[in-house]
C-alpha cells in the first residue's frame, strides 16, 4: 500500500525539489504559460472568425477582412507553437541540468551513506534517467494551465453561442472527469514500478561492469547476463501496464467524445431549423466542441505528469538520505593531534566499531592493523570524516571535526586510497585535484615523493596527459594517488591500505620518504604488511571491533594472534622463531642493527659478500648447516638465540583491560 504523501518523507522531498526547480526556471514558465495561452485564445479565435466569414460569404457581403484575419489566426498560431516548442525544450533542459546539480552536490555531501543504500548503477539512473523525466515538470504544469483552458473555452464559448450547447455538453462531463482521474492514477503507479525496474537493472549492470574481469576469468558472461537482465520482466510488465492504462484511457476518450459532439452538432442543427443558429454558428459550434472534448491532449499531459511525479519521488528519496553539516569553529594551529573518544560505528545493523579509544600525538605515525572485517577502513574514515561515528567523537588539535568548516577540514586533511580515483582532465590536474592553484613545480615534487616522476614523465605528453589516455598498472594508479595526498599537505594524513600494491623495494622507499618528512605532519595508515607496521611508531590492533593493544610492533609481535594478522600465522606458537617470523614479513629482526636495517628498507644486501646466505635465507634454507644445534631448534620454532631478543628486552604492551582503561603487561 503507497503511504499518504503526507506520511511519506520521500513525497515531500519529491514536491519540494520540484517547487525549487520550477522557482529556477519561473521566468521561462511564466513565458511558457503565456504563449501556450495566447495560442489557445488564437485556437478559440479562429472557429468563430470562420463561422463569421462563411456567414458573410452565404450573404453574398465583403468578407475579405475576415477571410485574412482567419488567415492571420492560421499564421499566429504555428509562430507560437514553433515558439512553444522552444521554450518547453530550454525549460526542460534547464531544469534537468539543475537537478542532476543538485542531486549530484547531496550524493557527493552525503558521502559513502548514499552509495550503500542505493546502490552506485541505481544512483546514476536516477540522476540521469529519472532526473530528466522529473525536469519535464515544469514545462508539462505550464502546458496543462493551456490545455485545459482549451476545454473550458470551448464550452464557454457554446454557451455564449447557444446555452442549449453547453447544457448538453456539460451532461457528458463528469464522464471525462472520472475518465482523466483513473489515467493520472494508475499511470502514477506504473511509472513507479517501471522506473524501480530500470533502477535494479541499472545496479545490476554497474556491478558487472565493475567486475567485469572476475566475470569473464570465471566464465560466467552467461549467468551474469541472466541476473543484471532478470527484472527485465517486472520491467516489461510495468511498461505494458503504463501503455494500456493509456490506451484504455484513449478508446474511452474515443467512445465518449464523438457522442458528445454528435450530440452538440445535433442540437445546433436542431437549433438552426428554428432560426436561432446560423449555418457560420453550427460551423462554430461543431469547432467547439472538438476543443471542448480535446482529452487526448489532457490525458498525455495528466500521463506525463504523472510519469515526472513517480520520477522526482526517486529523487526525493536520494534527499532523505541527508548531507554531511559542517560546523563553522575554526582549527587552531597545532601539531596535528588526532584523539579518538569512545567511537562505536555501525554498519548494516552490525556494531563494526565498539568504543574505540585513540590518540595519536602530532608528527606521530600510527599505523592500524588487524584481521579482513576489523573495521579498519571504517576507522581511517572516521578519522578524516569521510564518514561519523554514531556515538562517540573523533577530535583534530582538541576541535571536534563535526563543528569545524569544510573548507578547515579538507585542507587540514589529506587522504589516499588502495584504488583512487584519478579525477581531472590531465594526469598533472589529477594529481592536484583539491588544490586552489596548484603549480606546477609542487605536483612534479610531489609525483618524485610518490616515486611516480618517472613513469608520468615517459607518458606521451608528461603531465599534460590526458587521464583516460595514460596507461598505468595497479601500482601506478597507487603511486599517482600518493602524489595527490603529498601535494595536499595539511597536519594529518590518512593512507587506507595505500600502499597495498606496491612492490616490497617501492614501498620501503616510499615509506622511508613518508616517514622522514619531520615531524609537521600525522600520519594513520591502514597497514597490511609487518614491514610497513614496523616502521611506524606505533600500531593500533583492532580486533573484534575494539582495540585489543597499541604498542610498537616488535612488541606486539610477541603475540601469536598478532603474527596471525600478517599471513599465514594463525597456527604459529609463541615459541615460534622470532627472527624468522620478521624476517618472513621483511622486517629486521635486529633493529639495533641500525647499518644493516637501513640497507634492507632500502632492498639492499647489507652483506653483499654472503651471497649464498641470501639466496638461502630468501628460500628458506639454513646457510649453515653444519651449525646444527641451531638449525635444529629453528625447524623445532625455537629461538636458537634466546638472550637475542627483539626488542633489547621485555617491554611494556597496553592491552585492553575491563571497560575501556588499558593495562600495561609484559610481552
Amino acid at each position: 500500500m503507497t503511504p499518504r504523501a503526507d506520511d511519506d518523507p520521500a513525497a515531500g522531498h519529491a514536491r519540494a525539489l520540484l517547487r525549487d526547480a520550477t522557482r529556477y526556471s519561473g521566468a521561462r514558465c511564466l513565458v511558457l504559460c503565456l504563449v501556450s495561452i495566447a495560442a489557445t485564445g488564437a485556437g478559440l479565435l479562429l472557429p468563430a472568425a470562420l463561422g463569421r466569414a462563411l456567414d458573410l460569404v452565404l450573404a453574398h457581403a465583403p468578407a475579405t477582412r475576415w477571410v485574412l484575419c482567419c488567415a492571420g489566426l492560421v499564421l499566429l498560431l504555428g509562430l507560437l507553437d514553433a515558439v512553444q516548442t522552444v521554450l518547453t525544450g530550454t525549460v526542460d533542459a534547464r531544469t534537468t541540468a539543475w537537478l542532476r546539480r543538485r542531486l549530484t552536490g547531496h550524493v557527493l555531501g552525503a558521502g559513502p551513506r548514499a552509495a550503500d543504500r542505493f546502490g552506485s548503477g541505481d544512483l546514476v539512473a536516477r540522476l540521469v534517467g529519472n532526473a530528466a523525466e522529473a525536469g519535464t515538470t515544469p514545462a508539462a504544469r505550464a502546458a496543462l494551465v493551456a490545455a485545459l483552458a482549451g476545454p473550458v473555452g470551448g464550452v464557454v464559448a457554446l454557451g455564449l453561442i447557444d446555452w442549449w450547447l453547453a447544457a448538453v455538453f456539460l451532461a457528458g462531463a463528469p464522464v471525462l472527469a472520472l475518465l482523466l482521474r483513473a489515467v493520472s492514477r494508475d499511470t502514477s503507479e506504473s511509472a513507479s514500478r517501471y522506473q524501480r525496474a530500470q533502477g535494479r537493472i541499472a545496479a545490476a549492470l554497474a556491478e558487472a561492469v565493475e567486475g567485469v574481469r572476475t566475470v569473464r576469468a570465471a566464465g560466467t558472461e552467461g549467468r551474469e547476463t541472466a541476473r543484471v537482465l532478470r527484472p527485465l520482466p517486472d520491467l516489461s510488465s510495468a511498461g505494458h501496464r503504463m501503455w494500456r492504462v493509456q490506451g484504455r484511457a484513449a478508446a474511452r476518450a474515443v467512445a465518449v467524445a464523438p457522442l458528445l459532439q454528435l450530440a452538440v452538432v445535433a442540437v445546433a442543427g436542431v437549433l438552426l431549423t428554428r432560426d436561432r443558429l446560423s449555418v457560420g454558428e453550427v460551423l462554430a459550434a461543431s469547432r467547439y466542441a472538438v476543443l471542448a472534448t480535446g482529452v487526448g491532449v489532457l490525458v498525455g499531459r495528466l500521463a506525463g505528469l504523472a510519469r515526472a511525479r513517480a520520477a522526482a519521488r526517486r529523487l526525493g528519496e536520494v534527499e532523505t538520505e541527508p548531507a554531511t553539516a559542517y560546523g563553522t569553529r575554526g582549527l587552531p594551529d597545532g601539531p596535528g593531534r588526532l584523539e579518538l573518544r569512545g567511537v562505536t560505528a555501525r554498519r548494516g545493523g552490525r556494531t563494526v566499531l565498539d568504543g574505540v579509544d585513540l590518540d595519536v600525538p602530532g608528527g606521530t605515525t600510527l599505523a592500524v592493523v588487524g584481521r579482513s572485517g576489523a573495521g579498519k577502513s571504517l576507522l581511517a574514515a572516521l578519522a578524516g570524516r569521510l564518514a561519523d561515528p554514531d556515538a562517540g567523537e573523533v577530535l583534530l588539535d582538541g576541535v571536534p571535526l563535526r563543528e569545524l568548516p569544510h573548507e578547515d577540514l579538507r585542507g587540514a586533511v589529506g587522504y589516499a586510497f588502495a584504488r583512487p580515483a584519478l579525477l581531472g582532465g590531465t594526469v598533472g590536474q589529477a594529481i592536484g585535484l583539491g588544490l586552489p592553484s596548484p603549480s606546477p613545480g609542487l605536483v612534479r615534487e610531489a609525483a618524485r615523493t610518490a616515486l611516480a616522476d618517472d613513469f608520468v614523465r615517459r607518458l606521451p605528453d608528461g603531465y599534460d596527459t590526458p587521464v583516460a589516455d595514460a596507461p598505468r598498472s595497479g601500482g601506478e594508479s597507487q603511486r599517482l594517488g600518493l602524489a595527490r595526498a603529498f601535494a595536499h599537505g595539511g597536519r594529518l594524513l590518512i593512507l587506507d591500505d595505500a600502499l597495498s600494491s606496491l612492490d616490497t623495494v617501492t614501498e620501503r622507499r616510499i615509506t622511508d620518504a613518508l616517514f622522514g618528512d619531520g615531524p609537521g605532519t600525522t600520519r594513520l595508515l591502514v597497514a597490511h604488511r609487518g614491514a610497513t607496521a614496523a616502521c611506524a611508531d606505533a600500531v593500533a590492533w583492532l580486533d573484534g571491533g575494539r582495540v585489543r593493544a597499541v604498542g610498537r610492533h616488535e612488541e606486539l609481535w610477541r603475540f601469536p594472534e598478532y603474527r596471525a594478522v600478517f599471513g599465514d600465522g594463525a597456527g604459529l606458537d609463541v615459541t615460534d622463531a622470532d627472527d624468522g617470523a620478521v624476517f618472513r614479513d621483511g622486517a629486521d629482526p635486529h633493529p639495533t642493527d641500525t647499518d644493516d636495517r637501513a640497507m634492507l628498507r632500502d632492498g639492499a644486501d647489507p652483506h653483499p659478500t654472503d651471497t649464498d646466505d641470501q639466496a638461502m635465507l630468501r628460500d628458506g634454507a639454513d646457510p649453515h648447516p653444519t651449525d646444527t644445534d641451531d638449525q635444529a631448534m629453528l625447524r623445532d620454532g625455537a629461538n636458537p638465540h634466546p638472550t637475542d631478543t627483539d626488542s633489547g628486552g621485555p617491554r611494556p604492551v597496553r592491552t585492553p583491560g575491563a571497560g575501556r582503561a588499558g593495562r600495561d603487561v609484559t610481552a
